[in-house]
């Protein structure tokens, strides 16, 4: 990661209010989506073992789900670019491409970049909307300061907890802890079914059954607590029309969906930056 971050600088204006469109064309396009949302299923149940763990740090927790999503993102992508993920977003940032490939590219760099920041900066939640409409998918990957507490579960790590507390309330702040973590994996357990729900195997399930899906979640810290959620969520199947002659990636607006959830799901106070 450390020669992602020294070449890599961000330009949150990829981001905002904009999400990547990728197609899918045929069935191999459909069953790479698939398997690459099976495997974020199987990563939150990985990750909710770890936080089940009392002796599993909640850092190293977040380093794998790092590691995790940038496999997912650059998965989306490659079979487009072949192994030029990051040369093809950085051509794109130093303004020596523009097409399709590159910026989505560049976009998705931009969002594991961000994703990294969460390890320094303690108000941070990153807020991903996933979509599945009837020729396309799209990923809109958002990142929010403020207050997030609708629809997630906060959890406590006394690990990242500056305070010092007298020895007769450090053990009651330890199991209460635990406690919620215990909370927490039970909930990212159950959200990996719904990824696996949305995103059906395309081999096993009628197009009518498949061509309509999504997830909204939300993962983030503030100070000593981390939060998690997911839901699952249905697009508009017409905004796209006949998607069908799409073939490469693009950038495109962020959907009707993404501002309904981001009412939903933020509080007053929360920035989409």
């Amino acid at each position: 990661m450390s020669r992602h971050r020294s070449r890599f600088t961000g330009d949150s204006r990829l981001l905002h209010r904009q999400a990547i469109r990728i197609p899918l064309s045929n069935e191999e396009a459909e069953l790479g989506l698939h398997r690459n949302m099976a495997t974020v299923a199987a990563a939150q149940e990985r990750k909710a073992e770890m936080i089940a763990d009392p002796d599993v740090s909640m850092l190293d927790v977040y380093e794998r789900q790092l590691e995790g999503l940038e496999r997912s993102y650059r998965a989306s992508v490659e079979r487009d670019m072949g192994d030029d993920f990051e040369a093809a977003a950085l051509a794109y940032a130093g303004g020596d491409r523009d097409d399709g490939v590159a910026a989505t590219a560049a976009y998705l760099n931009e969002a594991v970049w961000r994703i990294q920041q969460m390890f320094t900066v303690s108000d941070m939640v990153v807020f991903p909307l996933i979509l599945r409409y009837p020729h396309c998918c799209t990923v809109n990957v958002r990142f929010v300061r403020g207050h997030v507490d609708e629809n997630v579960l906060w959890y406590e790590s006394p690990e990242h907890s500056a305070e010092e507390l007298d020895d007769e309330y450090t053990e009651v702040y330890h199991c209460e802890s635990r406690y919620s973590q215990r909370q927490a994996a039970e909930r990212i357990r159950s959200g990996a079914q719904t990824v696996r729900d949305q995103f059906p195997d395309p081999r096993e399930t009628p197009f009518e059954e498949r061509c309509l899906g999504g997830v909204v979640s939300a993962f983030g810290r503030r100070g000593s607590a981390f939060c998690s959620g997911l839901e699952a969520v249905t697009p508009d199947p017409d905004r796209f029309g006949d998607s069908s002659a799409l073939t490469t990636p693009e950038i495109v607006e962020e959907s009707p969906l993404a501002r309904e959830t981001k009412e939903s799901w933020l509080g007053n106070d929360a920035v989409v930056l």
